[in-house]
């Protein structure tokens, strides 16, 4: 299989980093949405990221598909998303609330690249950084009330915790968002970096090119 994107992307990185946690190997293609976008497009319409190819050359594109289809796979020890409620319903609404932080986060990340300073809409940056803090919000209660478990649904690592810290660390890097203003979750952030897995599959930030 065949990874395209760049590490410094949240999604990109979800990715990857099931991938290695489910035993999947891969090749990875490190071409930029900026200089690489025709490229991409020869397999993403959009040329967007993340795309998975399959051995038999088929596309997989966003994260959340090609994650579902990798749990679906046999042989693995568990899966990254619960299969069952209330589990899975859990892990589902904590996945939902970092994607939400995410996407108002990109928001503000493209709208200071691709736009000029004049063109700026104050009360809709701010409205979009309250949206992403306040999911942050909701996250770091979540991780305060299970401060005491080492994954925050069940005995094993989940997409809840892998989508997390890939929101978390983008938001951190990109926007910038201070996560000292969450501490239990700036907390378990720190601690999912730390472990290997995490490491391997981290990329600073790198703005993509205008023209």
């Amino acid at each position: 299989m065949i990874l395209i994107g760049m590490y410094d992307s949240p999604f990109v990185r979800r990715v990857a980093i099931s991938l290695s946690l489910l035993g999947q190997s891969f090749e990875h293609y490190n071409w930029s949405v900026g200089k690489d976008a025709a490229k991409i497009r020869e397999f993403h319409p959009q040329g967007r990221v993340p795309v998975l190819v399959l051995d038999d050359g088929e596309a997989l594109t966003e994260s959340a598909l090609i994650v579902d289809w990798l749990d679906r796979l046999p042989g693995h020890e568990h899966q990254l998303l619960p299969a069952t409620d209330p589990q899975r319903r859990d892990a589902l609404r904590i996945t939902a609330l970092a994607v939400g932080a995410l996407d108002k986060g990109i928001l503000l990340v493209y709208e200071r690249i691709f736009r000029p300073v004049e063109m700026h809409h104050a009360p809709w940056l701010k409205r979009c950084r309250a949206q992403s803090e306040a999911s942050l919000g909701e996250l770091d209660r979540i991780c305060r009330e299970r401060a005491d478990r080492d994954w925050l649904v069940g005995d094993a690592i989940s997409q809840a915790d892998i989508m997390l810290a890939c929101a978390a660390t983008y938001l951190r890097d990109a926007v910038p968002i201070d996560l000292a203003a969450f501490p239990a979750l700036q907390s378990r952030v720190d601690g999912y970096e730390a472990l290997p897995t995490f490491k391997q599959f981290y990329a600073p930030f790198d703005a993509p090119k205008t023209n």
